[in-house]
């Protein structure tokens, strides 16, 4: 599974989460640090990544889109946690949650609380 991990989160958290052997890039080594919201879930559809983020409009552009992909993990109260703790909280939870991102789910990581829904949500 790859991840794309979004400008509000730091770069950090890719480089980390590369250190344990995932494939993840920051939307800054993408160039898309500025980029509008919509034009990140395009690349990361394109490229079959999970985005992973702290910006709730991903999940809100899915919604009205009635899209399935990309799926999205969305870390609840990011500035609260420093990059590791970010890594420690995606790696812990990353197994129950595998198969839903697999198939198109928006993921809240918020503590020890996971919340996964399958888009399209009304």
């Amino acid at each position: 599974m790859s991840f794309l991990v979004d400008q509000n989160l730091s770069p950090m958290v890719a480089d980390a989460f590369v250190s344990v052997g995932h494939d993840v890039v920051h939307t800054d080594a993408l160039g898309l640090a500025r980029a509008d919201d919509a034009v990140i879930l395009q690349r990361a559809e394109t490229e079959y990544r999970v985005v992973v983020s702290a910006d709730t409009d991903f999940g809100d552009l899915l919604v009205l889109h009635g899209s399935r992909k990309p799926s999205i993990i969305l870390i609840r109260r990011p500035v609260e946690r420093r990059a590791d703790q970010v890594v420690a909280l995606l790696l812990a939870n990353l197994p129950a949650v595998k198969e839903d991102l697999g198939s198109g789910a928006i993921v809240v990581l918020d503590g020890d609380r996971v919340r996964s829904r399958s888009p399209p949500i009304t």
